[in-house]
């Protein structure tokens, strides 16, 4: 593909890829493959696929950067049995990334992909350069042994109201967030050809299962994670509470300082910061205008688009 045909993709056109490794045929999109810099592989939410990422937080990020986006194992058009770990999500990954030939990435990862991206910058530092993690929490963190109580009574909400369970999950009931949810909900259906496939039941369960066993883990040594870090939430996530990104003890382990955005789980505007899990430091890594949000206000979620 050159230069000016992939000028023309967006993430409602970029084509699907598949790519084998580790017994897996994961499938993936690829946008802004010939700008310069460390390639960022975004690590996705819970009963998430490819076509769940926001359009415009995607192409924020391409506008600059090498993007990579792909589907868990067993999850969407990825083959093979769905992980009922992090631990085992982060290897797939780390699978995956050595499979496209990157010697070291960024990494964006929101909720369960947070996680998953502490897990991979524990196992395989020398792989990862920077990490954004949004909306997300560490092991044993308040309340993330609980996200499969919340998930399915929400589910049943969506059920009853004929509402998609993401304007519960992700959004707060004030006007703001309701028409912030209704907005996010279009534009993931932007997309008309060649879609992903729906999470089964079955990935959904051992998603869920992932998430009750990073739940009740004793905490990890995040202080061993010594790359720049920015930690994004909102101020009343309902799924992670916020109170896992506030820098505090949990059980003699500090867990994350990061930013919180008032009234809502999805800051409107981000800037820089420097998180060493397990440490009180606080510095630059950029400029505030160089770390960006593309999002709405009254949305319960974090995402941040530029990783520098």
């Amino acid at each position: 593909m050159t230069g000016s045909q992939e000028v023309k993709l967006d993430w409602n056109t970029v084509p699907t890829q598949k790519i084998t490794a580790g017994g897996v045929e994961f499938a993936y999109r690829e946008l802004g493959k010939n700008n310069p810099g460390t390639p960022v592989v975004f690590l996705v939410h819970l009963a998430a696929v490819l076509d769940n990422w926001d359009p415009r937080v995607v192409d924020g990020f391409a506008a600059k950067r090498r993007v990579i986006a792909f589907d868990n194992r067993g999850v969407g058009a990825s083959s093979g049995t769905p992980a009922t770990s992090i631990e085992q999500m982060a290897r797939d990954a780390i699978t995956f990334i050595k499979a496209k030939g990157f010697k070291q990435v960024d990494l964006f990862g929101f909720s369960m992909g947070g996680m998953i991206a502490q897990e991979i910058a524990l196992m395989e530092p020398q792989l990862v350069r920077k990490m954004i993690i949004a909306g997300t929490g560490p092991a044993g963190g308040e309340g993330i042994s609980k996200v499969a109580r919340v998930t399915y009574l929400d589910m049943v909400r969506g059920f009853l109201t004929h509402q998609d369970p993401k304007q519960f999950l992700f959004f707060t009931r004030t006007p703001g967030g309701i028409r912030a949810g209704k907005s996010f909900l279009a534009r993931i259906r932007e997309r008309s050809q060649n879609r992903d496939k729906e999470i089964t039941v079955t990935a959904l369960q051992a998603q869920l299962k992932a998430l009750r066993r990073w739940g009740s883990k004793e905490p990890e040594d995040l202080s061993k994670i010594r790359q720049p870090v920015l930690v994004a939430n909102g101020e009343s996530d309902r799924m992670v509470p916020t109170t896992n990104t506030r820098c505090r003890t949990r059980r003699g382990v500090p867990v994350p300082r990061g930013l919180c955005a008032e009234g809502a789980r999805i800051p409107r505007a981000i800037s820089g910061v420097d998180c060493h899990y397990g440490s009180h430091r606080r510095t630059p890594i950029a400029r505030p205008e160089d770390i960006r949000s593309r999002t709405e206000h009254g949305s319960h979620r974090s995402h941040s688009n530029q990783l520098v």
